[in-house]
């Protein structure tokens, strides 16, 4: 579960109604109602089991599928900016291959672009990540994808995880510049040295503490302590089979919390990863073998890891594949062999479970956030579209038909007007 974070984004009330609601925790309800008052789900199931409380708005929503609002699991919005080259591309601190100080937090502009893209894909929440530059790159951030006055209003949970980084990347950029890691034993090496240092931190700060002696601080150790005590998960991207391997070895050493990113060979060790419910975050799926790592990349991988019984997510790596595709991706895996059931999950409650996001977001259940999605039908359709999306009971996206000389468009609630509802 995450730490106790109030909703902070804009509240509504709205019941949605004759809708083919599927709430992904449970069963589909046809005709059915979901209720938000006061920017928390309320109520969900057939018309005549919900009691909508007078004044609270109505949308009917007959033809229609209402969904939760979407979780892409990894993701670097408002950190990689679009159409902002340079200037706004803040993903990697490639200085320091230790950056267990550094927080995406810190550098994300809430106006980037792709924020306005999420909701026209049916995303409502996302975890931002530092990029896959540094063996270790710093402390993740899930957040909604809109209604904050500044982002800090837009957090779910700042105790989500720490992204780390195996393979290519980290071993060619300082590489390149010939110093440690060039290689693969120096990206470990990188990563199990920060981890050693954070158990020998943690020893002399909780003696000096039981000695009530003073004790200097150290933020990337205290990042990196959390993770040792479970707090925080460690968010390793990977895609080569060997290197999955040593994320599970170093995963072993040190007894932290392992979710696995990309998992481009992860089928390879699906039973491995199965039996130490070691859950994948799996993709981005549209993109091209890029490099030598990606060389055995395959839509039809996350169907075997799935069927293995490893606990799966769906990842657009935004802005690698636009987030707005993130239920297109899914709809392909399942013609290539995913269940659609399971592609679902991959999209809504799976992430949110193991991110310890379940409290807040991932399903239409009573107590959790009023993020809703009405689709003009089944979102794994290619044709069809998220309609009307809602955040905390906020109608903050529609797309209207007659737009455009009736070829359609969606209208995102601004910034300067989203409070004004």
């Amino acid at each position: 579960m995450t730490t106790e974070t109030p909703i902070t984004t804009a509240r509504g009330s709205v019941a949605i109604t004759n809708a083919y609601v599927v709430p992904v925790a449970g069963d589909p309800i046809d005709g059915g109602t979901v209720l938000v008052v006061d920017g928390v789900i309320a109520a969900l199931g057939a018309a005549a089991d919900v009691d909508v409380p007078e004044g609270v708005r109505v949308v009917d929503a007959a033809g229609r599928w209402v969904l939760p609002g979407f979780v892409e699991s990894h993701g670097h919005l408002g950190v990689h900016e679009e159409g902002e080259g340079w200037a706004g591309n803040d993903t990697n601190e490639m200085t320091n291959p230790d950056g267990s100080a550094l927080r995406a937090l810190d550098a994300i502009n809430p106006d980037d672009e792709g924020f306005r893209d999420a909701l026209a894909g049916g995303v409502t929440s996302v975890v931002v990540k530092p990029g896959s530059g540094n063996p270790i790159g710093g402390q993740t951030v899930a957040i909604k994808v809109w209604g904050g006055r500044t982002v800090d209003e837009q957090v779910i949970s700042d105790a989500v995880s720490v992204k780390s980084a195996l393979g290519e990347n980290p071993k060619r950029i300082y590489g390149e510049r010939k110093q440690t890691p060039a290689t693969r034993l120096g990206v470990a090496a990188v990563i199990r040295k920060a981890f050693v240092d954070a158990q020998n931190y943690r020893a002399k700060r909780d003696a000096a503490a039981a000695k009530g002696d003073p004790f200097d601080r150290d933020l990337g150790k205290e990042t990196l302590v959390r993770v040792l005590d479970g707090e925080l998960a460690w968010d390793q991207h990977t895609h080569r089979a060997d290197d999955i391997a040593t994320a599970l070895r170093l995963a072993d050493e040190f007894g932290y919390r392992l979710v696995v990113n990309h998992g481009t060979e992860g089928a390879d060790l699906a039973d491995v990863l199965a039996e130490r419910d070691v859950p994948v975050i799996f993709g981005p799926m549209f993109t091209t073998r890029s490099k030598v790592e990606l060389r055995h990349r395959a839509i039809a991988n996350l169907g075997r890891l799935a069927r293995a019984g490893v606990r799966v997510a769906i990842t657009t790596d935004h802005p690698v594949v636009p987030i707005n595709f993130l239920v297109h991706q899914a709809s392909l895996a399942v013609k290539e062999g995913l269940d659609r059931d399971v592609a679902l999950r991959a999209l809504t409650t799976n992430p949110a479970a193991f991110l310890r996001l379940d409290d807040r977001v991932g399903a239409l259940v009573p107590g959790l956030d009023g993020d809703v999605v009405v689709w003009s039908g089944d979102p794994l359709d290619v044709n069809s579209r998220a309609e009307r999306v809602f955040v905390t009971g906020v109608e903050v996206y529609r797309w209207d038909a007659t737009a455009n000389g009736g070829l359609g468009g969606g209208a995102v609630t601004e910034r300067g007007s989203r409070f004004d509802v």
